[in-house]
């Protein structure tokens, strides 16, 4: 079987061609490779350097290299602009890995710029949650109101004590659920791809490691919310 030749089991590939799935595996290392190459792009530390005053996003704060960090140390103009640049790297990759190996290799590359984001080699890595976003925009566009609706809400209920992770935990549930029945179903997924296994295995390996991230991270964030760290603080918990 020559590679492009339509197939009933094959993979949109490059120019809306099908792959074999022997070609496709490289690919799909492929994706993975440049999503987490993607992913490694330092926004906060160019928005430290870029502000000035010597700051160290890893140690202020709550010590979280993300947007959120960024505003309460920089301000909100470069947190902004820092989560802008998060949520660019996970549309960005999937966009690449899509060029790579089709639907699949959207949602791989996708995922892996939320891994490369959390878990860089060398430094201490953000949460994810904005990097996961532009993973949304770039697979399955037509969930993100859903997304931003489950969040704010969730992070509204008076019940959760630590809000952001909750509303966190809650949108990666229903973001997983959602990309299940998505690719089970086969609904349109408008300025994407014809759903397939990637997209909530995908939406399952993101959520599983910005959980990761919230955990380990949990007792300096919950210092901070309760006014025992201030943002210019060195990283010590009163």
């Amino acid at each position: 079987m020559r590679v492009g030749e339509p197939t009933d089991w094959g993979v949109y590939g490059v120019g809306a061609t099908t792959v074999t799935p022997m070609v496709l595996g490289p690919r799909l290392l492929a994706a993975a490779g440049a999503g987490y190459v993607i992913g490694l792009f330092p926004s906060a530390d160019v928005a430290a350097r870029l502000a000035g005053g010597d700051h160290d996003l890893r140690v202020e704060g709550t010590g979280n290299p993300g947007g959120m960090n960024t505003a309460h140390v920089l301000g909100r103009r470069w947190g902004a602009a820092v989560a802008g640049a998060d949520v660019a790297k996970g549309t960005v990759a999937a966009g690449v890995g899509r060029r790579l190996a089709g639907a699949e290799g959207a949602s791989v590359a996708g995922s892996a710029a939320v891994v490369g984001h959390c878990l860089p080699f060398g430094r201490r890595g953000g949460k994810g949650v904005a990097t996961s976003v532009g993973q949304v925009i770039g697979t399955v566009p037509a969930y993100l109101p859903l997304d931003m609706v489950v969040g704010y809400a969730t992070a509204k209920l008076p019940w959760f004590r630590h809000r952001t992770r909750a509303a966190t935990h809650v949108a990666s549930a229903v973001w997983v659920s959602a990309t299940a029945l998505w690719w089970r179903r086969q609904w349109p997924n408008p300025g994407a791809d014809r759903p397939t296994w990637a997209l909530p295995a995908g939406a399952a390996l993101s959520s599983a490691v910005i959980a990761a991230r919230f955990t380990a991270d949990a007792d300096r964030v919950a210092a901070f919310e309760d006014g025992r760290v201030d943002p210019g603080d060195d990283g010590e918990v009163a």
